[in-house]
This record gives structure tokens, C-alpha cells and sequence, in this order.
């Protein structure tokens, strides 16, 4: 004895709506294009950058920062919404110094180049010298960083700020040594710091030689 009700088998249509809509193989993913990585809208900037995070990449994002990057053919630039020397350094300055412990593009190049073109206008040594006690902490804290490019960057800027200021920084001088000392280990920076520390010593005179020498002994000054 038979029912009346009978199981249809699925058609080939139907099949192969079934198999094209379950199959994760088939599904179109979009490509990431090169330009996606320059982009900064494309980056969290609540993401974990880095092991010592700062507020830079924030507040780029927000436009805070009055600059821009300009991709060139060869090399990128920066162009700033206003000249510079019309900017207060403060707290532009000190947000600047902390984007040089970010390490994602397009925050490295702009923290980096503006941290140094600013540093360049007229009366940046006046606007400075008061900065220091809260420049220095942010410094040290670059210098302190795991990252070999984030310390080379600090290490660059530590040099572009004692040529700006010269024998002011000479009393802060002693925070940023510690750091500087523990990677004279690495054979990868002794030359490198070997040229800093005479720079700082260039800038700041007779001071800092026994300043630097405290921390780091086996330093030779140049001016024997």
C-alpha cells in the first residue's frame, strides 16, 4: 500500500544553488589595494601598534595634527595646513614626540618629519626650552622602546632637540642616558650612538661631558 505523498529529488538547479551559496570557496573576497597601506583611514588607530601605545595616532586620524603626508614619486613629504612658524609648540610638539613610538605608516613618517621641521622655524628655541620636562619623559620612553626603528627615531630626535636647545637639555640629559647605554651592547648601534653622543656633547658643552660620562664611562670626548 502506497501513500500519496512522494519525495521530490532536488532538481540540478536546485542543486547547484544549494552547493554555490554553502561553499566558503567560492565566495569573492576583495583585494587589499597597495594604496590601502598608506591610507590612514585604513589603520584602527585603537589598534595595538605598539608595546607603548600614544594617543598620535588618535588624534591624526581626528585631524588634529596640521599636517598631512604627500606621496611623491620618490620620496613623501609633509605639507602643513598653515606655515609653521605660526603653530604653537605646545602641546603640538609634545604629541609629535610621542608619535615616534608608533610604528605603522603613515604615523612613523609624519611624527618623525614634523617632530624635525618644526623644530626648524625661527624661534624654536624659545618655544622649546620651557617643553623640556615633559618632552623628556616622552623621549625616554622612545629610547626605552623593544623596536630598533622606534629607538632610532628617538635617538635622531634627541639630537635634532640639543641642537635646538643646546645647554638646556644638559639637566635632563641624565634620564635619556640609560636607555642610550643599554644599547651600546648592540653592535648594530654603537656607531650610531658613538655620532649622537658627540652631537649632545657638541650641543652642550663642557657639561655634558661629565654628564654623559657618568652614565656611559667608556664614552671619549671629543674635545681631547
Amino acid at each position: 500500500m502506497s501513500s500519496g505523498f512522494q519525495i521530490k529529488p532536488k532538481t540540478a538547479i536546485q542543486k547547484s544553488k544549494t552547493s554555490s551559496s554553502s561553499s566558503p570557496d567560492l565566495a569573492v573576497k576583495p583585494q587589499p589595494r597597495p594604496s590601502d597601506k598608506l591610507n590612514p583611514k585604513t589603520i584602527d588607530p585603537f589598534g595595538d601598534h605598539s608595546k607603548a601605545p600614544s594617543a598620535f595616532s588618535a588624534i591624526y586620524s581626528k585631524g588634529g595634527i596640521p599636517c598631512r603626508l604627500v606621496h611623491g614619486s620618490v620620496k613623501h613629504k609633509l605639507q602643513w595646513e598653515c606655515l609653521p612658524e605660526t603653530l604653537p609648540f605646545d602641546p603640538l610638539l609634545i604629541t609629535l614626540a610621542e608619535g615616534l613610538r608608533e610604528t605603522k605608516h603613515p604615523y612613523t613618517f609624519v611624527s618623525k618629519e614634523g617632530f624635525k621641521e618644526l623644530l626648524l622655524v625661527e624661534d624654536a628655541t624659545e618655544k622649546a626650552i620651557p617643553l623640556l620636562p615633559r618632552l623628556v619623559p616622552v623621549l625616554k620612553a622612545t629610547l626605552a622602546h623593544s623596536n630598533s626603528e622606534v629607538f632610532e627615531r628617538g635617538l635622531n630626535a634627541l639630537v635634532q632637540l640639543s641642537a635646538i636647545v643646546g645647554p638646556a637639555l644638559n639637566d635632563q640629559l641624565k634620564h635619556l642616558l640609560t636607555s642610550i647605554s643599554k644599547r651600546l651592547m648592540d653592535k648594530k648601534f654603537k656607531e650610531q650612538i658613538t655620532v649622537a653622543l658627540q652631537k649632545l656633547e657638541q650641543y652642550g658643552g663642557k657639561e655634558s661631558v661629565t654628564i654623559i660620562k657618568s652614565k656611559i664611562p667608556t664614552y671619549c670626548s671629543i674635545s681631547f
